[in-house]
């Protein structure tokens, strides 16, 4: 056998399997959305807090994960899209996965109690006790799983305005919208995954809406509620004075190609192309409202 071969042939190495069990790509969403809530309270640039903001969100987020694949090994060996994990792929001990993740949420609850906020420290706890607690069993047994999931996933911004709050222990106005508008797009951009992978859901018996939904309309209908929510929640910054109205009317426009997404997403006849339009869609849209907004709060906006 040549070396080429050999090469191709060999398993992961264990530094990759690490970096998969812990979602980079999910746990960099948190980091970015963490963020937008420091950025979107105007703190000013402060260097050492930003960094170890980052270093303690990125952590937290990172071992929940991990812990997340620990809980979920035995369904994610059942199913298509997640039988080549780590764990279920009998590529790692399942030990090495909880101390792992335990190790990484301590050590990024550390830096952000003892180096960045109080506050911020207490909204990544929610994250991780949500995540873990509450979304991971839901997803077992309840039909609201994925909305359970949403509110953990809503938490970032607000470490993100606890850190930029420093000794106070409230969220401002503009703090809950974020929560809102990280809360309501995740039902669309989850429900179009969720109906792509429907029928791996189906054979572990998630109760999910997707999985007891066979034609997909009652999917299609939830969506369109909560696109329809979120971008009324992403205008009402400028309704409240907290951004300009040329931002609530690139609100408008981007929330419009959001919403006729969704709308297209109703058909019964091309629903599964749909979903994934849907998907793409959410993933574009996100980025572009959440930059819109820091970028109208800290070029715009009178401190």
């Amino acid at each position: 056998m040549s070396s080429a071969a050999s090469e191709s042939s060999a398993p992961p190495s264990a530094f990759r399997d690490i970096v998969e069990l812990t979602k980079p790509r999910l746990s960099l969403l948190s980091v970015l959305t963490t963020l937008v809530g420091y950025a979107a309270a105007k703190p000013g640039w402060h260097p050492a807090e930003f960094l170890y903001l980052c270093l303690g969100t990125c952590a937290c987020a990172a071992g929940v994960a991990s812990l997340n694949q620990w809980m979920e090994r035995d369904t994610d060996a059942q199913m298509a899209r997640t039988s080549d994990r780590p764990l279920p792929a009998g590529r790692m001990p399942p030990g090495n996965a909880f101390v792992l993740g335990w190790a990484l949420c301590a050590v990024g609850l550390g830096f952000l109690f003892g180096k960045v906020a109080g506050l911020a420290a207490f909204f990544a706890l929610a994250t991780i006790v949500s995540y873990l607690a509450l979304y991971t069993p839901a997803k077992r047994s309840s039909r609201w799983s994925t909305e359970i999931g949403a509110v953990a996933g809503a938490f970032p911004p607000l470490i993100g305005w606890g850190a930029a709050e420093g000794g106070r222990v409230e969220v401002d106005a503009l703090g809950w919208i974020l929560f809102g508008i990280l809360l309501t797009w995740q039902i669309p951009h989850f429900m179009a995954v969720a109906w792509t992978y429907r029928h791996d859901y189906a054979r572990v018996n998630f109760p999910m809406l997707t999985t007891r939904d066979p034609d997909g309309g009652a999917v299609a209908r939830w969506s369109l509620v909560n696109t329809i929510a979120v971008v009324a929640l992403s205008v009402l910054p400028a309704f409240l004075g907290l951004a300009t109205w040329g931002y609530a009317i690139f609100s408008a426009l981007l929330g419009a190609w959001f919403i006729g997404r969704a709308l297209a997403f109703l058909r019964p006849a091309t629903r599964d192309a749909m979903a994934r339009k849907l998907f793409l869609c959410s993933i574009a849209w996100l980025p572009l409202q959440l930059g819109a907004l820091v970028i109208d709060r800290v070029w715009f906006v009178a401190p």
